[in-house]
């Protein structure tokens, strides 16, 4: 229910609105932004753009799940950062990933692992395993229907267990359910 008292306030609201939902949001969307586009400081100018696009446009949100709002926003940014460096798929990206060391969110490895994948895959790993997000929510934000996505999200999880395995020499998967 503050979800939705949020959005509502925020629809009207000014600036300590948008401190608010910074503080809520902020952290969130920067591992997930960080997690498409696997470079720390491009994420961070990202969330930056976000906020300032929600808060330039909150005339035309309707103050329901601000939560799905922003991260499709943030979503259809990184696609577009994606798109401007001219990469449609995560192994193009260089082969270097940028990540601070007091960030946690996500292992070298699991960032190197990820690059494997397309940034629709990536977000939705990211959305159902470090957001717990539903599929319902996910088809919010992708367009794309739950049925679709649980598809989609077993062949990502697919490709990461594959790429673990040849990475470490394993043949059989030791890494459970993800």
């Amino acid at each position: 229910m503050e979800e939705i008292d949020i959005g509502r306030r925020f629809v009207n609201g000014g600036e300590d609105e948008l401190e608010e939902i910074i503080n809520l949001y902020g952290e969130k969307l920067l591992r997930y932004a960080t997690a498409i586009l696997c470079d720390y400081h491009e994420a961070e100018n990202i969330v930056q753009e976000v906020f300032l696009s929600a808060y330039q446009n909150r005339n035309i949100f309707d103050g329901n799940n601000l939560s799905a709002w922003l991260y499709k926003i943030t979503y259809n940014r990184c696609l577009n950062q994606l798109k401007k460096r001219k990469i449609h798929y995560f192994h193009d990206i260089r082969s270097e990933v940028v990540l601070p060391e007091k960030d946690k969110g996500l292992s070298d490895e699991m960032l190197r692992a990820l690059q494997k994948l397309k940034p629709m895959e990536r977000a939705l790993l990211y959305g159902r395993i470090m957001d717990g997000q539903s599929y319902e929510e996910l088809s919010q934000l992708t367009g794309s229907s739950p049925v679709a996505l649980r598809k989609q999200y077993q062949r990502a999880k697919d490709k990461i267990v594959k790429y673990f395995n040849i990475a470490y020499g394993r043949k059989e998967s030791n890494y459970g359910q993800i």
